[in-house]
């Protein structure tokens, strides 16, 4: 599947830039706020802007096709980087939000590749599809990170504009990548308005299990990831510790993804999924036991295996809910679900932490999770009865 690699190789790309960003841009939001509490404003805002891109990009790739999707997408991360690069040489907060909302853009075109790699590999090979472009992450694991090391002093005394500058040299490489996938054509007009109405898809008991799943599974992980650097940062660690960690949490993200497709094809993606939620309730009880540099790795290690039992699974529900001419509307929903529960814990977690603690963060993912973990129980026992 040579289209499925390529997409991988976008995946990689896309998500190096999101690594980056979320290794950076809390501390560059906390050394240009205004306030503390607004130290994730801008991250927060990145996460907004791909809430709200997510229905007309889906619409719009449902019209003109995922390769003129994909272009603007490319587009919009290369201004955000370099927008974001000019606001931290000018030291201007609000210039800076305004460069996140690009790369939250951006950010809505590259998961979108997963559902790509599900048109294009066809019913029987979309779970494992999805798995492979997901292992692209692994790539971004380690280069996002290194990047955002590497960068750091490219234009010293500047800290970390370099980064922004790596960024949209990424995404120009998506750019060019993307004109060399195999997509399917777009949908004629008379073939779009086909398909059962949303409100009729959306009642669908395993739709809303993989909607469920994959909102708190996104938003758990983000409420506890976008606060770990601020964590790690006020408990005297450097920031190259900080680093680490998010790298080995982003390992945790996307490594598993070799083997995911599998073992949804194997155990079902019910099972799969509430593994996953069992691992981020792991997580939140090894970072509610200490604040060591083990404790911060290990809990955001697990964290990131979660959340690709969780998304991944999610993902793979999600696709046997609709039909061809449906996919660009629940995609749709689905993504504007997502992504506005990232929205929200993005802005949640800086606040949440400012006002009472890392420890008041990892609580408040208790509950959410733990409903999420029961779901695909109760829907595996209801397809079995």
């Amino acid at each position: 599947m040579p289209s499925v690699a390529i997409l991988a190789v976008c995946q990689a790309l896309g998500m190096s830039c999101m690594a980056l960003s979320i290794t950076i841009t809390a501390l560059v939001g906390s050394s240009l706020a205004p306030s503390p509490s607004l130290a994730t404003l801008p991250l927060s805002l990145q996460f907004v802007s791909t809430a709200l891109l997510t229905i007309p990009v889906s619409l719009l790739m449902g019209r003109f096709g995922r390769r003129t999707g994909f272009t603007l997408g490319s587009l919009l991360g290369i201004i955000g980087g370099a927008v974001s690069c000019a606001a931290v040489f000018l030291a201007d907060f609000w210039l800076f939000c305004v460069g996140a909302g690009f790369l939250g853009g951006f950010a809505t075109h590259v998961a979108l590749y997963r559902f790509a790699a599900a048109d294009v590999a066809g019913p029987a090979q979309r779970s494992r599809a999805i798995s492979y472009v997901m292992v692209g992450g692994v790539i971004a694991a380690i280069l996002g990170p290194e990047l955002a090391k590497w960068s750091r002093d490219l234009f010293a005394p500047v800290l970390f504009a370099g980064g922004y500058a790596s960024l949209s040299v990424l995404a120009f490489g998506t750019l060019v990548l993307v004109q060399l996938v195999a997509l399917p054509a777009p949908l004629s007009r008379h073939d779009r308005v086909k398909g059962r109405p949303l409100a009729e898809i959306v009642r669908q008991p395993t739709l809303i299990v993989a909607v469920l799943c994959a909102m708190v599974s996104y938003g758990a992980m983000n409420l506890v990831m976008v606060s770990t650097p601020l964590a790690m940062v006020a408990c005297a660690h450097p920031f190259e510790t900080a680093a680490f960690v998010i790298q080995w949490h982003v390992v945790g993200m996307y490594a598993p993804s070799f083997v995911t497709g599998h073992l949804i094809h194997r155990v079902g993606a019910e099972r799969v999924i509430a593994v996953g939620g069992v691992l981020i309730l792991a997580c939140a009880a090894i970072n509610l036991s200490g604040v060591e540099v083990l404790q911060f790795w290990s809990a955001l290690a697990l964290l990131g295996v979660g959340w690709n039992f969780m998304f991944v699974g999610g993902t793979a529900l999600l696709t046997e809910t609709y039909r061809v001419e449906e996919q660009s509307r629940v995609q749709a929903f689905n993504e504007f679900m997502v992504f506005g529960t990232t929205a929200v814990t993005a802005l949640a977690s800086g606040a949440l932490f400012s006002a009472f603690g890392w420890q008041a963060v990892n609580i408040g993912i208790i509950a959410p999770v733990l409903i999420a973990t029961l779901a695909p129980v109760w829907l595996h026992r209801r397809h079995r009865a």
